[in-house]
This record gives structure tokens, sequence and C-alpha cells, in this order.
């Protein structure tokens, strides 16, 4: 029996079921409904809708249909659509006729939003602490390399050598935005719809903002048509979740490339790395590679949610229902790529003397000359032209940029720019990625951490 079979004179069709049923998926939801039910309990109490020993069986009734999900031991009956119903259908078999008062002043609708609100505002948490670890783990892994550098690239072309620390240093920041977000999208989701009925709220003397408060929001709704049909938060966690993807998948391109032989500047470890069903040698870096696969997926589900979203008149409408199966998939695509991730860099082993080498490449010294010119009195723009035709001259006679530098007697005193680690020790800029500056972006770093830790754990 449906929630609705008094309106209607034959069951739901067998094929209308199975397009219909949400709990296949929606049973993840149990305690964050349960929750929700606990607090609308405890509501109606105060209206004056329920008794003392009303609320008394039905809160305890809540808690043991919670104890059946915990231990594994629910049944699905044939008529539970969806877990809100699945669990109104237990209390009432378990508490008697005063189950049938659970769903006063309440429709699925607002229940829905509610229970999702709760739940999307957990999983946010989860997400942000999995970042905030990899961070660290960065921030740890670049701490056992301390002296180590290696080219810093544009257009994957080789620029300027930048210290390992900055390098890691730089995917740090760009996790810290993405925590920072996503613990910004938990404050905006923070509004409770509970107690808008169906679209239009209810006749009878219920308090949103007692609810409200009982289930941590900051607030009660404040329209009950948008609350309702709000799926704002859903959205932006998708896109949170997709960014923090993008930067995943830049990670995970960086690691594919750094592992190869062509770069060898990094391995990682047997474990998180596979072989080959042929090829006997291969050692894949298959968990940077899903990593960065998986980017798609997250900005798929994205995308198929702001397109279901885009032509939905007010109020509830049943596509909603949509929005459920991207935000779990994202949610456990992005906690098991940063789970993986995080492993994979505190394996990896960075192999120093390959990637100084690289950095040492003389060409990389070409905006040093120009830089020294310029603190003579040079303007940039003749400098620049002036060293760009000593590096053409290097290229054409196939000469190192270093020799010809020291056979011209106007640049031969910028000769000790050469030695190895000059240019990097001369980015000393704040930020810049050389030694000097990097004590003052630690600094920096380690504040910001530490800022975003304590707001995850108000």
């Amino acid at each position: 029996m449906t929630l609705w079979s008094g309106r209607f004179s034959s069951s739901m069709d067998s094929t209308l079921w199975d397009l219909s049923e949400s709990y296949s998926f929606d049973h993840v939801l149990y305690h964050h409904d349960i929750t929700g039910s606990r607090a609308h309990v405890q509501g109606l109490g105060a209206a004056g809708l329920l008794n003392d020993e009303e609320m008394t069986i039905l809160l305890a009734t809540l808690d043991d249909v919670e104890a059946e999900f915990d231990r594994g031991v629910f049944v699905r009956a044939a008529s539970d659509e969806d877990i809100h119903m699945a669990v109104e259908r237990r209390v009432t078999e378990l508490a008697g006729p005063v189950g049938a008062k659970l769903h006063t002043s309440r429709s699925r609708n607002d229940q829905v939003a509610t229970t999702l609100r709760l739940f999307t505002t957990d999983a946010l948490a989860d997400v942000a602490s999995a970042a905030l670890s990899l961070v660290r783990s960065l921030v740890d892994v670049g701490g056992q390399y301390p002296g180590a550098y290696l080219p810093g690239y544009t257009h994957l072309q080789r620029a300027q050598p930048v210290l390992l620390t900055h390098h890691l240093n730089a995917h740090a920041w760009s996790l810290l935005r993405d925590v920072d977000r996503l613990l910004d999208a938990r404050e905006r989701m923070s509004v409770s719809p509970l107690g808008a009925g169906a679209l239009a709220g209810t006749s009878l003397p219920i308090q949103p903002a007692l609810t409200a408060r009982l289930l941590g929001f900051h607030e009660p709704f404040a329209n009950s048509m948008d609350a309702v049909s709000d799926r704002d938060f859903v959205a932006e966690a998708l896109f949170d979740i997709a960014l923090v993807g993008i930067h995943l998948s830049r990670m995970g391109e960086e690691l594919v490339l750094w592992t190869s032989a062509e770069f060898n500047f990094a391995s990682l470890g047997d474990d998180f790395t596979t072989g080959s069903s042929m090829l006997p040698q291969k050692k894949n870096s298959d968990v940077a590679e899903l990593a960065r696969g998986k980017s798609g997926r997250l900005v798929g589900n994205l995308t198929g949610l702001l397109v279901m979203l885009k032509g939905l008149p007010l109020s509830y409408n049943r596509d909603l229902q949509e929005d459920k199966e991207p935000l779990f998939d994202s949610l456990r695509q992005v906690l098991l790529v940063l789970a993986a991730m995080n492993g994979a860099y505190r394996s990896m082993t960075f192999n120093s003397s390959v990637a100084q080498s690289a950095a040492d490449d003389p060409y990389l010294v070409a905006i040093d000359i120009a830089e020294r010119l310029v603190e003579e009195g040079v303007p940039f723009r003749q400098a620049h032209e002036e060293v760009g035709r000593l590096v053409g001259e290097a290229v054409r006679e196939r000469v190192s940029l270093a020799e010809v530098v020291a056979a011209n007697e106007r640049y031969s005193r910028f000769i000790p720019l050469f030695e190895k680690g000059a240019a990097l020790d001369g980015r000393r800029s704040p930020g810049a990625s050389g030694p000097e500056a990097s004590s003052e972006q630690f600094r920096r770093l380690e504040m910001r951490i530490s800022e975003l830790d304590g707001r995850l754990s108000l």
C-alpha cells in the first residue's frame, strides 16, 4: 500500500514502480532521515500535537529502527518505495497506532529536503577532512626533501627552477581553496526546510525555528515553496567536488609525467602501482591515471544535475529525485581518489639528482641574466632582446648558453649564475620559489591549515 492509496482505485504499475523506487540507492540516508524525524517528533510535542507518552514511544521506536539499520537487519518491505516510507512503515509496525502520527504536518517534500541537507552537510565535512589530510601529506613529503628542486614548467616547457616544497605547496594551496569552498557551502546550506510541508506550509501550530535549532541548522526556511524545491546546495556541492576532482586530475597528470622513464623525477611505491598482464617490465601509475579519469565523471554529475534543474517550475517536481545518485556517486568517487592520492604521495620516492640536473639546464638562467642587466639600468625589453640573441646563438651553434655567455665580454661576468642552484637561490621575492621565500610561505600555509581545521571542527 502506498502513502496515497486512499485516492486511487488501482495499485501502481510495475513499470512505474521500477522507475519511481529510490530505496535501492537512498537507503544510505537512513541515519539522517531518522535524525530529522526525531526533531519533527519533538516539534510536534512542542506544538501540542503529540502528548508526552506518544513522543516517548515514537522517539524510542525511531531509535530501534535506526539500530536495525546499523546492525544490517532491517528488512525492506515490498511497499517501501524510498527510505522515508521504509522508516515510517517500520515505526508504525513497531509503535502501533501512534506511529501513524509520525507524518503529521510533514510532507515527503520537506522531509526529503531536510534529510538531504543533513546528509550533504556531513558528507562535505568528510571531503574537506580528506582534502586537508592530503594537504598535510604534500607538506610532509616536501619536508623529506628540504633542498630538492626541479624545473618549473609553463606550456610543459622548462621555465625556471623551483623547490620541490614550493611545487607541492602549489597543489596544497589549491586544495585549501577547495576546503574553504566546501566549508562555505556547508554554511549556506544550513537552512532547515522542515515545516514547509508539500509546498505551502500547514495550518497546524508547528514551530520550524525549533526543529531547525534541534537539527543544528542556523535558521529555518523563509519561503515554503523555495524550501521544498531548492537544490542549489546539491549543485554547489557537486561543483565544489568537481573542482576538487579537477585539481586531483592535474596532480595525477603530473605524477604520470614524473614517473615516466622520460622524466624519471619520481617513482611510486609498489603498493600504489600496477603491472602489465603482458609486459613484465611495466610499473604503471594507475592511481594517478584514475585520479585524472575520475574528474570527467565528477564534471558529468554536476552537468547532469544542472540540466535536470534548469526547466523545473515551482515548486516540488519528481525530477528532483535525480539529485541523489549524482551526489552519492561524486562523494564516493572523490573520497576514493583523495585517499588513494594521499597514499600515493606518501609512497613516492623523489629522484632529486635527476630533477635537479634538469633544473640546472643553462637555458633556465636566461631570465637571471636579463634581471641582472635590469639591475644595472638596462630597460627590461632591451635586456630581454639581448639575452634572446644569446639564446638564439647557442641554439644555432648547438653549444651551451654558458659557453656563449663566457665567450662574450659584455656578459661573461654572469658566468656564476650558471652554478648549480644559483638560479633557484635568486628566486627570493615574496611567494617565490627559492629558499629565502620558503619560510614565510610555510608559515602562511600552516596558519591556513590550522584555520580551516578549526572551522571544520566547529
